[in-house]
């Protein structure tokens, strides 16, 4: 009995099977202490008597196990480790061990040997990050999750549209959403539109690294850049919400999980509705939204709501749009993506020619421009005399439209034709011109012909071709040799793009090889 150590779940046992044997209680009172059945409780009792407290060791106590790593072998790795193979990651070390040494063993238990002789890995790896539970924000309005979920809600009635779905962090609740044909702009201006007109203003949002929510810029522009670059942050900085954004999928877990639920639920939703077209799922929406709010919903901590309510001198319509700037021409007009506009004199101003203005793209399709504090309300421009030349008239005959080439990707050029007698008589047809198209093609050709019997070369001249271009080329090589200049300070001395440069030096490369 001299060295027995006994451990804590022994010890009990000997003090409960000593019970058994005065009497103090029978086995089958016993076995439900032990955490045997009744049958293994005499067997350790039967054990006890014959063998004492020994008799409740596990008789694999002190053997060696038959899989065990032979000692040399544990010391063949760690001298290795040490010396021969010296600063390679565990990893790498098995499989060199494997190949090289022919000690067949798994990474877990090199990685083991070595941690027991104090040899980590030179590869450290990151730590994984802690996560826990977040909070939810107080009150209903102080933040509201954002995202949208591009997704085959008309399975096949219809195409893939796409989800903005807000989630208010503290209730779990929709306050409102839309279904879009693509993830944009517009559709999250009317997404916090239709919020503030049935809430009111929150205060913070938290959405993802999207295009719409932040700038695709490099480093440096966004540090000479300031305040905020996109038609989102601005309209966020004008009604004084807080843009926050979440560096991964999980940290806006809540609208994330929403999406999940409407793909399940709204989509049965639209299915059993019937509906086909964009009108028809937002309609469906919005009676599903006060199905999904009560069933999912939760009560706030306070019940006080933190939306603000919209200041009534602000126009929401004039914040929540597209807008750029834009300078006045000397005719009164503002271009806008191919637009024109004519702008109008006014009481305070007679012309605007010269100004800086900004043009207002409304979310319900008009074009406003604002200069300083004035709302203009401009028309579209006439067409100049150039743009009316272009278009040439048929004349009184009927015309015949031809035929359209599905091969010609050039852009049209369009001709007024008048329309026979008849229920569109006095209207006009716009149709391509192919004579006029091929009148061009052919001095085209023609020009290139006589440039070939002439000798001249046809685009711009190779970048070889420049007037002293191969002195100072020669110069630059010279440099590049000695270290003085680097090849992309080189490319900008010879004024040529860092790809022409390159391309250069490897014919350079080759030739002096062959």
């Amino acid at each position: 009995m001299e060295g027995l150590t006994l451990s804590t779940k022994e010890q009990s046992r000997l003090q409960i099977l000593n019970g058994v044997l005065e009497r103090y209680w029978s086995m089958k009172e016993a076995v439900p202490l032990l955490g045997v059945s009744e049958r293994q409780g005499w067997r350790l009792l039967a054990a006890y008597r014959r063998e004492g407290a020994r008799g409740l060791v596990h008789k694999n106590r002190g053997r060696v196990p038959p899989n065990a790593t032979p000692e040399t072998i544990r010391q063949q790795v760690v001298a290795l480790a040490q010396e021969r193979y010296n600063g390679i990651n565990h990893t790498h070390l098995t499989e060199l061990l494997a190949e090289r040494e022919g000690v067949m063993l798994s990474r877990p238990t090199v990685r083991r040997l070595l941690t027991r002789a104090g040899l980590s890995s030179p590869r450290q790896r990151r730590l994984p990050r802690h996560r826990c539970r977040r909070q939810r924000m107080p009150q209903e309005g102080m933040l509201l999750q954002m995202d949208g979920s591009h997704h085959l809600w008309l399975e096949d009635r219809g195409p893939w549209l796409t989800l903005l779905l807000a989630v208010d962090d503290a209730t779990g609740t929709v306050p409102y959403a839309l279904i879009q044909e693509q993830e944009d702009t517009r559709g999250y201006l009317s997404l916090l539109q239709g919020i503030i007109e049935r809430q009111g203003v929150p205060m913070a949002v938290y959405t993802d690294g999207h295009a719409v929510f932040q700038p695709r810029h490099s480093p440096s522009d966004s540090v000479a850049q300031k305040g905020p670059s996109t038609q989102w942050g601005r309209a966020l900085t004008e009604l004084g919400v807080t843009q926050i954004w979440a560096h991964s999928p999980e940290a806006k877990g809540r609208v994330e999980r929403a999406n999940g639920t409407f793909q399940d639920r709204l989509v049965a939703e639209l299915r059993l509705a019937g509906a086909c077209t964009l009108a028809q799922a937002n309609q469906v929406l919005a009676d599903f939204l006060l199905r999904f709010n009560q069933r999912f919903g939760v009560p706030a901590d306070q019940l006080e709501s933190a939306y603000r309510p919209v200041d009534p001198e602000m126009d929401l319509s004039s914040v929540l749009c597209i807008k750029e700037l834009r300078r006045v021409a000397k005719d009164n007009t503002v271009r806008y993506h191919g637009r024109t506009l004519q702008l109008y004199p006014s009481t305070e101003r007679p012309s605007y020619a010269g100004a800086r203005v900004e043009v207002q793209e409304r979310l319900d399709g008009r074009l406003l421009v604002r200069h300083r504090d004035q709302i203009l309300t401009p028309h579209e421009a006439p067409a100049l005399a150039s743009q009316l030349r272009a278009r040439v008239p048929i004349g009184p005959a009927v015309a015949t439209l031809p035929d359209p080439d599905p091969t010609d990707w050039e852009p049209k050029e369009h001709v007024r034709a008048p329309v026979p007698p008849g229920p569109l008589a006095g209207e006009t047809i716009w149709y391509e011109d192919p004579a006029r198209k091929q009148v061009h093609r052919d001095l085209v050709v023609a020009g290139m012909e006589r440039a070939r019997q002439q000798g001249k070369r046809i685009g711009r001249p190779r970048v070889s071709e420049r007037p002293e271009f191969e002195q100072l080329y020669t110069k630059v090589l010279q440099l590049l040799g000695s270290g003085g200049l680097s090849r992309r300070q080189a490319a900008r001395e010879l004024g040529i793009g860092y790809a022409t440069l390159k391309r250069l030096l490897d014919s350079n490369e080759k030739e002096l090889m062959a």
